[in-house]
């Protein structure tokens, strides 16, 4: 058997649930028979397949496991989230009762001790829910270490701090799995380049968010890498870098269609936001058709939900002064039942297709 990811293992374990549950419904309806030989063996087959992929990927290997699991990703990202806040809220708390050369060793031992402890829990856990807690643990450490440690010797503030962060929380990310760390370097490679483009116009880089359209070639480039760059061994990682990527295309445009001042094209301020509204729905609109097409539906949902948020701002643009508020919901509410059947259309034509197709 060539060696398998845990989504494929994972996969592999649902069609074999979803195979016995179809194959009681056809003996039930007399319209398959199987031997009981020939079932006992199969089910002895399967067994052990899934205690082996239970062993080398910590599956779940039902419907209650899924839930459990899920249950576990939620706590784990709770719980990472409230120790880096305790964590800088310790800091903070008791920072001035340390001298200088105290201050340098205590962050430069939690930075280096929450890195061991990562790697020491990712070796000691299959499931992977400690591991990503202590590494989003050991990044925000890391966070901390650089941004006191510049306070500690009067380092002026820089942007150049988001390229080690970066670089820190995309190395956590793949050698833990962790879907959050990922985004949060990402975050900071979108920051990095977004603030030397503003530097090099002559902004200051905390100006950066005076001009959104230096967000939009890092959100272009982050968006493209899961087609070039295969990210098929780690589980979410490809819809992460989509998704941030959107992210980092459409709050810019979104932004720009209201507030024509931080666009750099020499235009009128109605024709300029004019532009970017006609860019927002045509950009929404085709981000969901490819999304449908590439059969990626967190591109599809983003996509939808920044072309329900562009069609609802225009319409306040357009009625909310001049009509009476319930009538003014009442469209919004027929808006979206037009939409729904838009969508159910969509829906039904690509289920014609794929039964063509089969």
């Amino acid at each position: 058997m060539p060696p398998l990811t845990r989504d494929q293992a994972q996969q592999r374990a649902d069609d074999i649930q979803a195979f016995y549950r179809e194959v009681e419904r056809l003996h039930e309806e007399q319209a398959l028979l199987l031997p009981p030989e020939q079932l006992d063996r199969l089910g002895g087959h399967h067994q052990r397949l899934l205690a082996d992929f239970r062993a080398a990927y910590d599956i779940d290997q039902d419907a209650q496991a899924r839930r459990l699991s899920l249950s576990m990703r939620i706590a784990s990202l709770l719980g990472a989230l409230a120790l880096a806040a305790s964590l800088l809220f310790f800091f903070y708390q008791f920072w001035g009762l340390f001298t200088e050369t105290a201050q340098v060793c205590i962050l430069a031992g939690s930075s280096i001790g929450t890195l061991l402890l990562t790697f020491l829990v990712r070796q000691r856990d299959p499931s992977g829910y400690f591991c990503r807690l202590a590494a989003t643990l050991a990044f925000a450490c890391f966070v901390l270490n650089i941004s006191m440690l510049g306070q500690i010797f009067n380092i002026t503030p820089s942007d150049r701090a988001l390229l080690p962060w970066a670089a820190y929380a995309l190395l956590l990310a793949y050698a833990c799995e962790s879907r959050l760390l990922l985004g949060a370097g990402l975050v900071c490679i979108l920051a990095l380049i977004a603030t030397r483009l503003a530097s090099w116009t002559g902004f200051y880089w905390l100006d950066v968010v005076e001009r959104p359209e230096h967000l939009l070639p890092a959100a272009l480039l982050i968006f493209l890498v899961p087609l070039f760059i295969s990210q098929a061994r780690y589980q979410g990682f490809a819809s992460t870098y989509r998704v941030i990527g959107l992210l980092g295309l459409f709050i810019p445009v979104l932004a720009l269609a209201n507030w024509s001042n931080g666009s750099y094209l020499p235009f009128d301020d109605d024709l300029v936001e004019g532009f970017y509204q006609l860019l927002g729905f045509t950009g929404a609109a085709l981000t969901i058709w490819f999304g449908n097409r590439r059969d990626w539906p967190e591109v599809v949902h983003t996509g939808l939900l920044f072309f329900v948020i562009f069609l609802y701002i225009k319409l306040f643009d357009w009625w909310w002064e001049v009509m009476p508020k319930y009538l003014f919901f009442l469209v919004l509410g027929l808006v979206a039942v037009l939409i729904l059947l838009v969508l159910g259309r969509l829906r039904r034509v690509q289920g014609r297709k794929g039964g063509t197709a089969a």
